[in-house]
This record gives structure tokens, sequence and C-alpha cells, in this order.
């Protein structure tokens, strides 16, 4: 069978019809190409052509695609499913035997399309070649098993529809067409296959079966079906006629029949051979790219972790700064505690000095009504001496001496609770501020420990150098500061010394006036006594002598000397009161030297605490 190239004539028509003709038919032409060009999905096959003819394939990220768009793929998802559920067909149930295939998946997937397309249509139940050029597919859409079956079916409708009209022997009727092309274009080569009996069952039909899956690399086999799937049917045999041209040197050196199947086998382990240079130079261009990106990576590595450095090194001085500010703050809060404290002294110091006046000026107040109260039985004695008191006036001296006694022990009464609730309320106030101290010192050490806790935390990442000064300089702040509370001590031990002094002088004193008050107290009752028993006597014999009384009353007296001499002194009121403003005056000469002596106190503890404040400084500078 041959083929033969001629033009068809035509009859000759008038000028004017064949102009209107042929633009009638340039417009239906044009309609039908344009129409037959457009694809679905927005698609146009001259410019896919025109893409295809400039790169020489398709883009690898379209590709799939633009396939399913020429093909014109119905994606019917019922009928493919209804083919699956028949389940494997009989035919390839022992599919694995025949074609070993490593990849299960790949291997179940193949059999569920050779199965679908064997109850799709009888014939491919008992067609050979099916595995073999149904397999190249499988592997490409083995994740989309509806497009594998779909594009397989649509080649053999479109590109193989004539390979069963011999069936099951090769076609006749295809491999004559191919063997007339290779006529036409290489002469020499088909007649050198005639020459030695090689058919084209040989040298065309296992390209057929296979779909060049056996001689082409994947990217080869990939660019070749981006042409096939774009051009008409007819391409797929100008191919096979092309390769076996590109290969007439190697099979004009062939002269046996064996020779020609070595070919074939050898040029694909040729080009196996050649891709697997290919693969191995883009393996190393893979790997030299991968060490620059190793090394790039490594140099941005670099200069992260140095400026990771510079970002600790300028995070470690602001921790270094801040925790010198937190010692700073912990040294200033420390000093004004103390301050506080020693200020809080100074006051508990004030508040007792004036308690302490305030008792003395009660008791100079005592005194003197006390002193009154005297003066007053004094003088109401002397009344009685000179009008001769009677009985009856005794008695009433005796009631108002008795109403004098109960209102002075009434007043001492009152003045003793009076001065338990001052010393109560004094007694609570001191618990309170005592608890007030003992609360603000806990919660002082428990910011002062929450503090040092923090600051602990950050000293972890200090030098041990760094450490270590700041512990002598702790040390020394530690050292100076109980230095100074010594001191502080001492001169408080001297003063609470100097107190018990003033205190025991004064309740020296206070015992010599109880001891000088009691005995005139013996002195005035005897007195009293031998003048009740002077006028009893009197009374009873009143002309009697009184020379002896007075004898006895000198005796008496030579025998009391001291009891009438603080009578007297008792009596005599002027000398009295110059003792009382004597008292008095010494009392506010001790008052005034005391209150210059905590005067000096609290100046000196000032400036020990501004040297205090000023000491941190020099040492931080």
């Amino acid at each position: 069978m041959k083929v033969t190239s001629g033009r068809v004539q035509q009859p000759a028509k008038p000028r004017g019809s064949k102009i209107q003709t042929r633009i009638l038919k340039q417009d239906l032409t044009g309609d039908f190409e344009s129409k037959k060009n457009e694809l679905p999905d927005g698609l146009n096959k001259k410019r896919l052509q025109i893409l295809l003819k400039g790169y020489g394939e398709y883009p690898t990220k379209y590709r799939m695609f633009i396939w399913r768009s020429l093909l014109q793929l119905p994606e019917n998802h019922t009928a493919f499913s209804s083919l699956i559920d028949k389940g494997t067909h009989v035919t390839f149930l022992n599919l694995q035997k025949k074609y070993p295939i490593k990849s299960r998946k790949l291997l179940r997937v193949l059999q569920r399309t050779l199965s679908a397309l064997a109850h799709w249509s009888v014939i491919f139940s008992d067609t050979p070649y099916l595995p073999l050029l149904a397999f190249p597919f499988v592997k490409l859409f083995q994740n989309n098993q509806l497009i594998c079956f779909e594009v397989i079916a649509t080649l053999i409708i479109n590109w193989c529809q004539h390979w069963f009209e011999y069936f099951p022997n090769p076609p006749i009727n295809i491999l004559s067409m191919i063997e007339n092309v290779l006529a036409f274009h290489d002469k020499e080569l088909l007649q050198h296959f005639i020459d030695h009996d090689i058919t084209s069952q040989l040298y065309a039909w296992p390209l057929l079966e296979t779909v060049f899956s056996e001689v082409l690399t994947r990217e080869e086999w990939l660019k070749l079906f981006d042409n096939i799937f774009s051009n008409h049917p007819s391409f797929l045999l100008m191919t096979v006629a092309a390769y076996n041209i590109c290969s007439r040197v190697p099979l004009l050196n062939c002269n046996l029949k064996d020779d020609f199947e070595t070919v074939e086998d050898m040029q694909a382990e040729v080009d196996q051979q050649r891709v697997e240079d290919e693969a191995w130079y883009q393996k190393q261009e893979l790997l030299r790219k991968a060490e620059e990106t190793r090394r790039e990576m490594l140099l941005q590595e670099e200069e992260k972790i140095i400026q990771q450095r510079q970002r600790l090194a300028a995070v470690k001085r602001e921790l270094q700064v801040k925790e010198m500010h937190l010692q700073d703050a912990a040294r200033r809060r420390f000093l004004k505690l103390q301050q506080d404290q020693q200020e809080m002294e100074l006051r508990r110091l004030d508040d007792e000095i004036g308690r302490k006046v305030y008792m003395r000026d009660r008791e100079i107040a005592a005194t003197a009504r006390d002193l009154e109260m005297r003066q007053l039985e004094l003088e109401s004695q002397k009344r009685l001496y000179e009008k001769n008191l009677t009985e009856n006036q005794a008695a009433v001296a005796k009631e108002m001496r008795a109403d004098a006694d109960a209102y002075r022990r009434k007043v001492d009464l009152e003045e003793h609770m009076f001065h338990k609730l001052i010393e109560a309320g004094e007694t609570q106030s001191q618990k309170t501020q005592k608890v007030i101290k003992e609360n603000l010192a806990k919660a002082e050490q428990a910011c002062l420990n929450t503090d040092w806790q923090i600051q602990s935390l950050h000293k972890q990442k200090c030098d041990d150098l760094q450490r270590n000064k700041c512990y002598q300089e702790v040390a020394k702040l530690l050292r100076e500061n109980r230095r100074k509370e010594i001191e502080i001590l001492n001169a408080m031990v001297e003063r609470e010394a100097k107190k018990w002094k003033e205190a025991e002088g004064k309740e020296f004193c206070l015992r010599s006036a109880k001891k000088a008050s009691a005995l005139s107290d013996a002195s005035r009752k005897w007195f009293l006594k031998q003048e009740i028993n002077a006028a009893v006597e009197h009374a009873e014999n009143p002309c009697h002598k009184e020379e002896p009384r007075f004898q006895n009353e000198q005796e008496d007296a030579s025998c009391l000397p001291r009891t009438s001499h603080l009578n007297d002194s008792s009596e005599m009121h002027p000398s009295t009161q110059i003792s009382l403003n004597r008292r008095a005056v010494e009392w506010d000469t001790t008052e005034q030297n005391l209150i210059q002596k905590v005067r000096n106190l609290r100046q000196r503890l000032t400036a020990q605490a501004r040297h205090r404040c000023q000491t941190p400084h020099l040492l931080a500078a």
C-alpha cells in the first residue's frame, strides 16, 4: 500500500460566482477552524501549538491541565465507578507474574485500570500489549485513576482506532503506512530492511506497542506526547518512521535479524546511559548548588551568631546596669530603714522624756497639794492651840483630819488610777508601735528577700570576679554598718547608764523626803499627844504647877531633838517654801540638761546618717 499525493481538479466557473463562492467558503472555513481550535477552560489549540513550537514542550506545572483540555476528557465519575465496582477482570488476576512491579500501589492501580478497560470493551481482555501501552500513563496518573482511564481510552479511540482491524494480528494497515513514509523519506534504509528480511513488525510495531516508553526517558516521553496530543493522529506514525531514520547508522551496519533486535536494545541502553549521565551531571550540579547554599547558610548563621553575641553583650551590659541600680536601691532602702528606725527610737526617747517630765510635774503638783494640806492642818492646829480647844473641838479637828485624810486618799487613788490609765495607754501605744514596727520590718525584709532573690538570678550570669567584688563591697558596708551600730548602741548604753544614775539620785532624794515626812508626822503626833495629855491633866488639876511639865517637855525635847527640829522646820512655812523652790530650780536645771543632751544625741545621729548616705555614692564612684 502506497500513499500518493495530487491536486483535485475542479470545473471552471465564472469570475463573479467564483469570487462569491470563495468568500463564502473562507467565512465557513474560518468559523469552523475557530470553533475547532477552541478548547475548554478558555484555551486555544493554535496558541498552544505556537507555544509548543517555541519551547518544545508544555510547562511542567500546567502539562496535565493542557492534556485534559486537548483531549477534552469528560471526567465521568459515574461510568468509571460502575466499571471499578465490577472488580478485577479474570484476565489480569495474575498480572504480577507476567509484569513484576516493585511498587504494590502502582501494580494495584495498573490492575484496576486494565480491568476497567476490559469491562469497558471485551477486546481489551485479549489484547496482549495493553499493559505495555497503559503502563506509562498509569505511572504518570497513579494518583488520579479516572483521568488515567480516560486518557488511555481517548488515546485508543483516536490514535489506535485502526489497530484492531486485523486483530489478533498486528495492524498491517498501520505498519504499511509507516513503511510507505519510510520509503518516501529514506529508501536506502527501507531497501536494507527488505534485503535482510526485516519487516515493519520488527522495527515499527514494538515502538507502537510500548508507545516509546522503553526507548525514551521520562522527560523525552512527556515532550513526545505533548506533540502527539497537539497534532493529528498520524503524527504518531511519523514519529515511528522518524525514530528509525534517526537510528539509520547502526541499523545499516546490521546484517542479521538478531542484530537488529540487539540494536534496538542497545539503542535503549545507550539512551538509558545518556539519561544516567545526565542524571549524574544534574546530581553533581545539585550537590554543587547545595554546597554553595550550605556555605551561604553557614555565613548567614555566623552573621546571626555574631549579631546574637552582640545582642547578648548589650543585654549583659543592661543587666549589669540594672543590677547596679538595684543594689543602689537596696542600699538606699536599707539606709532609709535604719534612718527610720533611728528616728523612731528618737521619737520613743522624746516620748519617754515627755512622759517622765509629765510624771515629775504630777509629782510636784501632788507634793505641793500635800504641803498645802499639811499647811492647812498646821494652821488648824495652831488655831486650836490658840483658842484652848475643847474636847468637842478636838473631835471636830479629828473629824476634819479624817476628812482630810480621806480626801487625800481619794486624791491619791484618783492619781494612781490616772497614772495607770496613762501607763496603760502608753503601753498599748508602745505595743501597737512595736507590732507596726515588726510588721514594717517583716514587709521590708520580705521586699529585701524578694529583691535579693531577683538579684541572685541576675548574678548567676555574672563572672566570679564581679560577684566577689560585690560581696566584698557588701561585707565592707555591713562591717561599717555594724561598727556604726555598735557606736550607737554604746552611746545608748552610756545614755541609759546616766539615766539610771539620775533615776537612782532622784529615788534617793525621794526616799529622804519620805523619811523626813515620816519623822515630821511622828513628831507631830507626839506633840499632839503631849498636848492632849496636858489638857487632860489641866482639866483634872487646874491649880497644879506646870513647871514639871515644862521640864518634862524639855527632857522629852532633849530626848527627841531631831523630831522637834523637824517639827519646828515643818512649822516654819517660809523655810519650807524656800526648800521647795530650791528643789524646783534643781529639777528645772536637770530637765534643761537632759533636753540639751537629747538634742546633742539627735544631732550626732543625724550626722552619722548623713555620713552613711554619702558613703555608698563614694563607693559607687
